[in-house]
């Protein structure tokens, strides 16, 4: 098939976790012998035409974010309309707003809604609406519709009567990692720190995890993973709590080695999120045995039961009752939370959790989609 992929800022990347499902499904695709083309925003990066054997197209567009976002969307989908292709694939709320377009020229069209976007705390009113007609969009008029929660799924079945195709995010089972990179950059240990590592958007409740560990009685540091740039009013406002607190480390954006043995060392990993689809970080957590605590909220309890604790969603004295009885147990590297589970069982849902995330079943399961999505011979192809 020939397939596009519109509505990420740019592959590779992990900037977020729409970065990384477009890059891994379009390089399985394309390895499958599968025409893949990802439509790339291009601001300032140099410019990028192949990857792991897929297409790429940059798209110019504003540095805003308010603007780029919609900009990109529009002329990336103009090129794929003109492009032949039998799938055209968005990705998230706002893209699939282009979905329109595509249907006047009888394109067949598939939406991953990775997120209830219009829910974030950072969009102001018009860009909400926006983000709500990409939804309707997706809802009323993909020919196929992937969500990546089964609460999704019962939202999109309760407000628009759509059946929606639930396929989640994947991960790749990893290599044990030792403190290494990690303590010669940032001075950490193996089970020597606690961990947030997400992007540093109010969604994502870090300001509930600073204002909770403030009064916590621990010498671990806190290390907080994530781009500071650009310096948003959020950020500001991060930076300052994180000052009043010698404890916490802010990193910046890391990947690679440094990102792995985060990872794969730390003491406790924390998601503390009022909104998501499938938190990447979080199935990263999980997939290298971190112990994880994360926010109630129906999207993080689907990911791993039993493996993962909990607290209540922005309650944040739940969140410090729960932080402190879990650095309170002894031995609380690979502790089981929920006590009425075996180690076997532990065993056998961890094995559960990596067959149900597996990148290449996810590959197979979207292709199955396209299938069903893609246009009869001599139907709606622009040459």
């Amino acid at each position: 098939m020939k397939i596009a992929m519109i509505g990420h800022k740019r592959v590779p990347s992990r900037v977020g976790g729409i970065e990384v499902v477009v890059g891994e499904l379009a390089s399985r695709m394309a390895a499958l012998g599968h025409q893949v083309t990802i439509y790339n925003r291009r601001v300032k990066e140099p410019k990028l035409r192949q990857w792991q054997d897929c297409r790429v197209v940059e798209v110019r567009t504003f540095a805003n974010e308010k603007l780029n976002a919609f900009v990109y969307s529009f002329f990336a989908t103009l090129r794929a309309i003109a492009g032949g292709y039998d799938v055209l694939h968005f990705h998230a709320e706002g893209p699939s707003c282009m979905i329109a377009l595509a249907k006047l020229f009888r394109k067949r069209c598939v939406s991953t809604i990775h997120g209830l976007d219009w829910q974030r705390a950072k969009w102001g009113r018009f860009a909400s609406a926006y983000l709500m007609m990409g939804e309707r969009q997706a809802a009323r008029r993909a020919d196929r519709l992937i969500v990546l929660s089964a609460e999704m799924s019962r939202y999109f079945q309760r407000t628009y009567g759509r059946q929606a195709d639930f396929i989640p995010n994947g991960i790749t089972r990893p290599q044990p990692r030792p403190a290494k990179v990690i303590g010669e950059k940032y001075g950490l240990t193996a089970n020597g720190y606690l961990l947030f590592l997400a992007r540093l958007t109010p969604e994502k409740g870090l300001h509930y995890l600073l204002e909770a560990y403030r009064e916590l009685d621990t010498d671990l540091p806190l290390v907080v993973a994530g781009g500071l740039e650009p310096e948003t009013p959020y950020i500001k406002e991060i930076r300052a709590m994180a000052a009043l607190d010698p404890r916490v480390k802010l990193t910046g954006f890391v990947e690679g080695a440094a990102l792995e043995e985060l990872y794969a060392n730390c003491l406790l990993y924390i998601l503390p999120s009022d909104v998501e689809g499938m938190a990447m970080s979080l199935l990263e957590a999980v997939s290298y045995g971190a112990p994880c605590l994360a926010s109630d909220i129906p999207e993080n309890q689907d990911i791993a039961p039993g493996l993962i604790r909990y607290f209540r969603r922005g309650d944040v004295d739940s969140l410090r009752a729960e932080l402190a009885a879990v650095l309170a147990a002894p031995a609380l590297r690979g502790q089981i939370f929920d006590p009425n589970l075996t180690a076997e069982e532990v065993c056998r849902r961890r094995e559960t959790f990596f067959q149900i995330h597996d990148w290449d079943e996810i590959t197979r399961r979207t292709l199955e989609l396209y299938q069903e999505a893609r246009p009869k011979r001599g139907e709606g192809s622009v040459k």
